[in-house]
């Protein structure tokens, strides 16, 4: 068994233990579902749900992690060093959502972190991010373009603004694809494991052990988040996942292969943005409700079916990312 699949089944398994000692923990403390009553009235029963349960994840990352970095820092110092700002950039974003969770669901103050002070700290962790790159790990300012297979150089005063956006931009569409059970896990660790078997082709080791953490921490977690779902991920896991993906995309110097493999995140910004703009300028809506899997759920899918359509859909997309490399 290669050591990619030895962590992957490592951190599974922490997954999965944390969750059985967590969820009952979030559960007593009653840190549940808030449920908008202007969603789906089928959403009304899943008030109370456990949720901040991206704390699950973010645990295993940490642990496990650390647990990488000195095992590697004895004998492959350079690839345990390297570790280190990815575990930052998914931690650091996964602390944003964290504090916005535990004002709402705890401190029970419903409107969590103002908007300003959000993107605030999103902002600091991406542009954080992007300098250590450059600065620390020069990584460089060269982005792999697909199909072309070629890569273009940035000027840095554009790469750093660039590299910000697909940070903020990832972590907001993974975040409103958070909506339905299991959706977001399903769709970002099919995500993750493309972005995992890259970096096997291609050499990059410590984006494969960080890959595989997450990928395990993901397919634990996805056990109890499936339909019906016993834990909700909240902020705190939606905008980590985003970080991750983001930060293993511009580590690799492929942030436009996103455009491809998180075809589903970006269905969901779109869908949220043509109904907000059609209906200032009309009165009317174009989907039923968006993000756009309530739209396919008011239209009778069941949450399953969307779940599996929009994963498999998502895996097609990968497969074509693979190609374009």
């Amino acid at each position: 068994m290669q050591y990619q699949n030895k962590i992957l089944l490592l951190s599974f398994v922490a997954s999965v233990i944390l969750s059985l000692i967590i969820v009952p923990i979030l559960r007593r403390l009653k840190v549940g579902q808030i449920e908008r009553k202007e969603g789906p009235q089928s959403h009304l029963k899943k008030q109370g749900t456990p949720t901040m349960g991206g704390i699950i994840m973010i645990l295993v990352i940490i642990a496990l992690g650390a647990f990488m970095y000195l095992d590697y820092k004895k004998d492959q110092a350079s690839t345990a060093i390297a570790l280190l700002p990815l575990i930052g950039v998914a931690v650091g974003f996964g602390f944003i959502g964290f504090i916005d969770d535990f004002k709402k669901l705890v401190l029970k103050n419903t409107k969590g972190l103002s908007p300003k002070a959000k993107m605030i700290g999103l902002l600091i962790v991406a542009v954080a991010y992007s300098i250590v790159l450059i600065k620390v790990f020069n990584i460089g300012t060269d982005t792999y373009i697909p199909f072309f297979k070629e890569y273009i150089i940035l000027p840095i005063w554009i790469y750093v603004p660039f590299a910000v956006l697909v940070m903020l931009a990832t972590t907001n569409a993974i975040n409103l694809t958070d909506g339905i059970d299991g959706l977001s896990t399903s769709v970002t660790v099919i995500i993750l494991t493309c972005l995992t078997v890259i970096s096997i082709l291609l050499g990059i080791k410590e984006v494969t052990i960080f890959g595989s953490i997450l990928i395990g921490a993901c397919l634990g977690f996805l056990l109890f988040n499936l339909h019906p779902a016993k834990v909700m991920m909240g902020d705190t896991g939606s905008l980590m996942l985003g970080g991750a993906i983001a930060g293993i995309a511009l580590y690799m110097k492929m942030p436009l292969l996103l455009l491809i493999l998180a075809i589903i995140p970006i269905m969901e910004t779109l869908s949220v943005m043509i109904q907000v703009t059609y209906f200032k300028k009309t009165g009317n809506r174009v989907f039923k409700m968006t993000p756009i899997h309530h739209h396919f759920e008011l239209s009778g899918w069941k949450e399953n079916k969307i779940v599996s359509v929009f994963s498999i859909v998502t895996l097609i997309f990968c497969i074509i990312g693979l190609v374009s490399i």
